[in-house]
């Protein structure tokens, strides 16, 4: 790429057209095990069925954004991650006082807590378990104090 001169006789790159992503809008989960995942994604966690293009692609929608569970072999058949393989983390952010509440109906529900509520170091709540495909799953919430004191508010 050839730099282009700025007012002040500075060159800098043109900008990218990949510098203009805003979002990340969609995550797609290969499940070893779909039907468990979907139980788990739709009883478990309760997120509400957004689209199903049939048994092997189910979309739900979680907040602003898409989470799809789908089988290889339709579009990508790449072999699976090996059970006990770490492939993905998804983090859901709920407010700081919902982290523990969410934490009691995780458990109400049968489902392991891996690492129950607790305050980071980064300004996070957070709890973690996992999903039956053994994706790590966070619950956190931004607890950081703004410079005026109040409380960080979550959007929802």
């Amino acid at each position: 790429m050839r730099s282009a001169a700025t007012a002040n006789g500075a060159h800098q790159m043109p900008a990218s057209p990949l510098q203009k992503i805003r979002n990340l809008d969609f995550t797609i989960i290969f499940a070893r095990d779909l039907p468990a995942m979907r139980r788990f994604y739709e009883e478990v966690m309760q997120f509400p069925v957004y689209s199903e293009l049939g048994p092997q692609w189910i979309e739900y929608r979680v907040g602003g954004s898409l989470l799809a569970l789908t089988e290889r072999g339709r579009r990508w058949n790449d072999a699976p991650t090996p059970d006990g393989a770490l492939s993905v983390q998804l983090s859901f952010r709920v407010a700081p006082d919902e982290v523990d509440e969410c934490a009691a109906a995780l458990s109400e529900a049968s489902v392991k807590i891996a690492v129950p509520p607790f305050n980071q170091a980064s300004g996070h709540r957070s709890m973690f378990f996992r999903d039956p495909d053994g994706n790590v799953l966070e619950i956190y919430a931004d607890i950081r104090k703004p410079a005026d004191g109040a409380p960080v508010t979550v959007a929802g």
